[in-house]
């Protein structure tokens, strides 16, 4: 019922998002938490660049922001591998206003997206 609900929630939210007038950014600003340690660290990253936290390595692939309010609701796409493994332990889009509604799923690491970058 619940992944029911969240199904239902994600397409009314992205053809929201996706629909509004986006821009590209040149970057992203994440923020990476260690849930064991409690300590959490802000990612910039640009796009195309991987970043480590820990025994992830994250990568952004793009970050896309509303033109008509840059500091609003960013979404970037992101691959994240533990290791260096070829395997990927998430892949997609990750909305900062909604960070659990495609969430990376790890048992130490939690990431999520604050903002585009816009400079």
């Amino acid at each position: 019922m619940i992944l029911r609900l969240a199904a239902f929630a994600c397409c009314l939210l992205i053809p929201n998002a996706l629909a509004a007038q986006t821009a590209k950014a040149p970057g992203a600003m994440l923020r990476g938490l260690d849930k064991i340690s409690g300590t959490h660290v802000d990612l910039p990253l640009a796009t195309g660049q991987t970043v480590q936290l820990g025994k992830l390595q994250i990568t952004l692939g793009e970050c896309r922001y509303p033109t008509d309010n840059p500091s609003g609701d960013a979404f970037a796409w992101l691959v994240v591998r533990d290791g260096n493994a070829e395997v990927t332990t998430f892949e997609g889009w990750m909305m900062a206003s909604s960070p659990g509604l495609n969430g990376l799923d790890h048992p130490r690491y939690d990431v999520w997206v604050l903002r585009c970058t816009t400079e």
